[in-house]
């Protein structure tokens, strides 16, 4: 940003500094520092600010500032003295600047640890929290320079800023005197401060979202003017789905006499627009698009959904060209979905907004869907939409977001506005990538306490474009601590869309036991097997042969809902034949009467060629016309109409004579739901049972909701990471420093591992080096008999399988002869590195790790030791810092648990032990972030204690944690 070469700092522009920011109200700002080039920009920023602005700022009546002011303020050494501005569209909004003072106020340089903070923010932009927003970003910057603390002057009577500071979560001391309020503010980062922040990230992105998804009026910028093209057929979409807002067409290739296309009005440029514009559709080629942005960010729009192409997905050049998008939106306020978009869909009714490439808008419902392609967006629509042949659609689309190249608008910034939107009840999302694991999985697991959350993850790489940290670790890792999260994690389209159509009408069922009845004895069996293999408790179906009458099925389904003993049941169904088979409609009513009398336990159906039933347990949530959808269950129940006897939808009475004659109990009424109980909240909205046309597709959206609804009641009481009082935090800090002192980066010594390692509470076994036989005999002689004799080389260290370790030596004959042997076999003492070390008490090894991933945090993981483990990829992981409920919790993660509680007769292990130690090493991890990796091999569980028998530990200098820094959005 500097250009003038006069010398202003001690230290070079610091360029890290910059941020971009979303705002309380959805739009955004750049954060950075005021340089000697900001002196006009600053002049006119205060000319835009009251007179009453100013007093509270200068405590006095100051209309305009002097030429010694303006240098004071704009010339820093971004060290004692620093400025920071807030802009949009390269203009000042708000400003805040710290100098550094010592005792009695007076300017100051390190080590002084307090500064003077004031902010100044354009009355225009009050109330958008931009003061806020600058209050975290010269808190960081402070703490970066050394400061510890704040100290600001206010006025009485200027309450919105005594409100940004008290308001702000840091630890702080109010005082008054002179007629001044005088507050002081810690600047170490609290866990309120911390909640705060989140908080207000949450609502903002959440209304960033808002503003694009729920826009008061829409302009659709590259209409062509004969039909046809991307342009004119979104602008039609958007029209024939209902909006109910202003809608206008934009090319500025239009004739200058053109009023209206399609009847929309019609403009050569956006500016020429007499009212407001908040969303903007771009359809123009990706040259043009520059000019595009800047007319709607003069105009201000809020918001663009770009679907034009030509972006990073094209090559360098694209690349470029999107990351200059996103700088030059930004520069404005405005939010990006794309570019490259499919587009977005509202069915809210009082917005009904199709901005996107799908020609028919979905039908309305409660399930938010969020897909990065395109193709797979419209997979995913029509998934929902299909009926018969698949899954039947049990309810339809709140909110659709396709955000192409998601070079602005990602997965987050929507998961922010679900949690709060009353009118979603399932979240389904399709991620190609994760860009920012840490932040998802807060997200996430915050959301799915609130409602379900069912995500296929790709494994692909991070979008072109997109400036984000990769994460390291492993595709299976970063799914398990999803898991950990709360995400129903499924990997197909076809799963995604199962589990989210039971999910979204069904209640989570009560526990694993699963209740089956049907018709056929075959498909009940198959069901039952796919049940245990889904680790469910399935009871013996029930067989109600092929004569069943919907009464049958009635009598059979409320029987089993009524059953405290089954907290969910599965109804299977295949054709009959005869004239006395019940007709699907009078079948489905059957079942959705039952399901009614019981409403907590979920019922699912597996049908086998049976589109009318599908069809008719789907008509309430049908995609289909509201006609098409009266006459498809007029249909199913076997209803003829004479010609020109149909009625219109929605028309009231009773059900025509049909197959089965007259009126019956059991069947549905005429009349089809409306919109309006599609969109009802699931407690209000009529009970739709789900079917399926395979029981491994029933029984595994089944079996994912019954694992979200056992992580629900554990959410609900979440564990606590346990104090420990022989934790040494302050010894174990020191220690960490002075080996730092000798390195960038080190794996420290055997002996400083444990003197580490014993600071919070964990030994590990002593084992002395044995270059010689003799050496050998004198550490077994120290140690005690028996012991164990190891090969430490790196090619057998832990590999217990090569035949490197020698156990149980119970004397030094044994020891000498054991020692022959490992020289004989594998080389001389200096090639295998041999060590004695005391035997433990036998029990089963296992081995803990800790990793520290850039961009999804600490994770904490265990395992067994041996091949077996490593071979299976049988690893548990939780995120650090680890609970006492989930230190139980990764304990019995692994598929080889069973080792440890006592399998086919052996002697249980101490378990309890094991937890303790996975918390120890998660709470020295966490305490102290230099502790870059940790591992624990083998670590000997017996029947009482646990044996640490290996240890290495890596030190580096901490990583940047974005999650504890101010709030900024992804830097391009």
């Amino acid at each position: 940003m500097r250009t003038s070469a006069e010398p202003q700092s001690r230290y070079e522009y610091p360029a890290h500094w910059e941020a971009d920011v979303v705002l309380r109200d959805g739009g955004t700002a750049r954060i950075r520092p005021i340089t000697v080039d900001d002196a006009d920009r600053l002049v006119h920023f205060y000319e835009q600010v009251s007179d009453e602005s100013k007093y509270y700022r200068f405590f006095a009546p100051y209309p305009r500032l002097s030429a010694k002011d303006v240098h004071r303020f704009t010339h820093h050494d971004f060290v004692d003295r620093v400025g920071l501005a807030a802009t949009v569209g390269g203009e000042f909004i708000a400003t805040v600047r710290y100098d550094r003072i010592g005792a009695g106020g007076a300017p100051a340089s390190g080590p002084a640890d307090e500064a003077e903070v004031a902010f100044l923010v354009q009355d225009a932009h009050q109330g958008r929290g931009v003061a806020s927003a600058l209050l975290e970003h010269i808190a960081a910057v402070a703490r970066e320079r050394g400061i510890r603390r704040f100290a600001a002057e206010v006025l009485p009577a200027n309450n919105k800023m005594i409100k940004v500071f008290t308001d702000a979560g840091y630890t702080q001391k109010r005082s008054f005197e002179d007629g001044v309020v005088r507050l002081e503010l810690d600047l170490e980062p609290t866990d309120r401060a911390l909640a705060v922040q989140y908080a207000r990230e949450q609502r903002a992105e959440a209304r960033s979202v808002q503003r694009l998804l729920a826009p008061g009026s829409v302009a659709v910028i590259g209409v062509g003017r004969a039909p046809g093209g991307v342009g004119r057929s979104v602008l039609a979409n958007i029209r024939d789905a209902g909006y109910e807002g202003p809608l206008y067409a934009v090319n500025k290739a239009f004739p200058e006499d053109l009023s209206e296309v399609d009847g929309v009005a019609a403009y050569r440029c956006v500016r020429d627009v007499d009212g407001p514009v908040d969303l903007a559709v771009v359809a123009v080629p990706a040259e043009y698009v520059p000019a595009v942005v800047a007319e709607c960010g003069e105009h201000g729009v809020q918001g663009l959904v770009v679907l034009s192409a030509g972006y990073a997905e094209s090559g360098p050049e694209g690349k470029e060209r999107q990351r200059a998008l996103v700088r030059q939106a930004r520069a404005y306020g405005m939010r990006i979905i794309g570019p490259n978009a499919f587009g977005v869909i509202n069915t809210a009714p009082d917005v009904r907004l199709n901005a996107s490439l799908a020609p028919e808008m979905p039908r309305p419902g409660r399930i938010g869907m969020f897909a990065q392609s395109g193709a797979i967006g419209i997979a995913l629509l029509s998934r929902l939409h299909r009926r018969g042949g698949g899954v039947t659609g049990t309810t339809g689309v709140s909110t659709f977001v396709s955000a192409g190249n998601r070079a602005d608008v990602s997965g987050n910034d929507v998961l922010q506005y679900w949690y709060e939107d009353p009118d979603t009840d399932v979240v389904l999302m399709y991620l190609e990538t994760i860009g920012n694991p840490r932040k998802f999985t807060r997200l996430a697991r915050r959301t799915a306490a609130a409602k379900p959350l069912v995500v296929v993850q790709g494994t692909g790489t991070a979008p072109q474009g997109h400036a984000v940290r990769a994460t390291r670790l492993p595709h299976a890792t970063v799914s398990a601590l999803l898991r950990q999260a709360g995400v129903i994690r499924v990997d197909t389209i076809t799963e995604l869309v199962d589990a989210g159509l039971l999910l979204a009408r069904q209640p989570l069922p009560a526990g694993p036991r699963v209740a089956i009845l049907g018709n056929s004895e075959s498909l009940g069996v198959l069901t039952y097997d796919r049940c245990l293999a889904e680790g469910l408790r399935p009871a013996r179906p029930l067989d109600l042969t092929t004569g069943a009458t919907p009464e049958d099925f009635h009598r059979a389904l409320s029987a089993a809902l009524a059953d405290d003993t089954n907290d969910s049941v599965v109804v299977t169904a295949i054709p009959a034949i005869g004239e006395a088979s019940p007709g699907d409609a009078e079948l489905a009513e059957a079942l959705r009467s039952a399901a009614a009398g019981v409403p907590g336990k979920p019922v699912l159906v597996v049908h086998v060629e049976l589109g009318g039933l599908a069809e008719a347990l789907s008509a309430a949530a049908s995609t289909a016309p509201a006609a098409a959808r009266a006459a498809g269950i007029e249909r199913a129940a076997g209803i003829e109409r004479a010609p020109g006897t149909e009625k219109a939808p929605g028309a009231g009475g009773g059900a025509g004579g049909g197959a089965g004659g007259g009126t019956h109990p059991l069947r549905p009424a005429e009349r089809p739901p409306t919109a309006a109980a599609d969109r009802a909240p699931a407690s209000e909205a009529p009970r739709l049972i789900p079917a399926y046309p395979a029981a491994e597709r029933a029984v595994r959206a089944l079996a994912e909701a019954v694992r979200y609804g056992q992580w629900r009641r554990e959410a609900a009481e979440p564990g606590r990471v346990p104090e420990y009082e022989d934790i040494d935090e302050k010894g174990a800090a020191r220690l960490i420093g002075e080996l730092l002192e000798r390195g960038e980066g080190l794996t420290i010594s055997d002996a400083q591992t444990c003197e580490l390692l014993a600071k919070y509470g964990i030994q590990v076994r002593r084992a002395l080096p044995a270059p010689t036989p003799d050496d050998a005999a004198q550490a077994a002689r120290a140690l005690g008999y028996p012991v164990a004799l190891k090969a430490t080389a790196p090619h057998l260290r832990h590999r217990a399988d090569l035949g490197g370790v020698r156990l149980d030596l119970a004397d030094e004959e044994q020891l000498r002869r054991a020692y022959a042997e490992l020289s004989e076999l594998f080389g001389k003492p200096e090639e295998l590195r041999p060590v004695v070390q005391g035997m433990a008490p036998r029990g089963v090894d296992t081995v803990v790790r800790t990793v520290i991933d850039p961009a999804a945090g600490a994770v904490l993981s265990f395992g067994l030791a041996g091949a077996a483990s490593q071979l299976l990829d049988d690893t548990a992981h939780r995120l650090i810092p680890v609970t006492d409920r989930e230190a139980t919790s990764l304990v019995r993660a692994i598929r080889t648990a069973p080792l440890l509680f006592g399998w086919r007769g052996s002697t249980p292990v101490d378990t309890p032990a094991l937890e303790e130690l996975l918390l120890r090493v998660s709470r020295l991890v966490d305490d102290h972030p230099e502790v870059v990796a940790v591992t624990l091999e083998p670590v000997v569980v017996a029947p009482h204690g646990a044996n640490v028998l290996g240890a290495t530990v890596r030190l580096a200098p901490p990583p940047a944690r974005d999650d504890h820094g101010p709030r900024t959005m992804p830097a391009y």
